[in-house]
């Protein structure tokens, strides 16, 4: 598998630009080389779509406790998610990316699976500590759900009480690797 870069060179399969040229076939082999000499660059259009929602995530907090500190953390110039593709905006309608961050209880969780509702597809969760995972300290109370996962479908799971930023970072390299590994319009 071959990479045609806008140079004109074919550069070796893996991460140089991201779209991936089938080599057995001809036609758009001979396509691609032709193209590339006047600087266009041939790829599918799942290909360049991918590339463009993991480049482009737009994030909601949904920060219930401790662990929404560390997320605005991740948030400032230390770690800067933003230099990731990974913004926030204020509105479950604007987001792709739900950050459930602290202890569900049993009253938030409607509220939350309304939220979760109302964002567009694709959309993607991330559980934020051991609260938002599995319950955490307070997993034997009564009035507390034992993780997310029971009211939302949950896609990365970042443990940790309270899980640092660079916990976070990597849940959201590991959620827009999951994106590019499925790799389709349809989720």
């Amino acid at each position: 598998m071959t990479i045609i870069t806008p140079a004109g060179g074919a550069a070796r399969a893996g991460v140089e630009g991201g779209f991936p040229v089938k080599e057995d076939d001809p036609f758009y082999t001979g396509l691609s080389n032709q193209l590339a000499d006047k600087g266009f660059l041939v790829a599918a259009a799942d290909d360049i779509i991918t590339w463009a929602r993991t480049g482009s995530l737009m994030w909601m907090t949904f920060g219930l406790a401790c662990c929404a500190v560390e997320m605005m953390q991740a948030s400032m110039p230390r770690y800067d998610l933003e230099r990731f593709g990974f913004a926030p905006r204020a509105s479950p309608r604007q987001s792709d990316v739900m950050i459930v961050a602290g202890t569900l209880t049993n009253k938030m969780a409607p509220a939350l699976r309304k939220v979760y509702d109302q964002m567009p597809e694709p959309r993607y969760v991330i559980s934020m500590g051991s609260c938002a995972n599995g319950g955490g300290y307070y997993h034997y109370s009564y009035a507390v759900v034992r993780g997310c996962d029971r009211i939302v479908p949950v896609d990365i799971y970042v443990p940790g009480c309270p899980p640092t930023a660079e916990a976070l970072v990597y849940g959201v390299l590991q959620l827009q690797r999951k994106i590019r590994r499925e790799g389709t319009i349809e989720r």
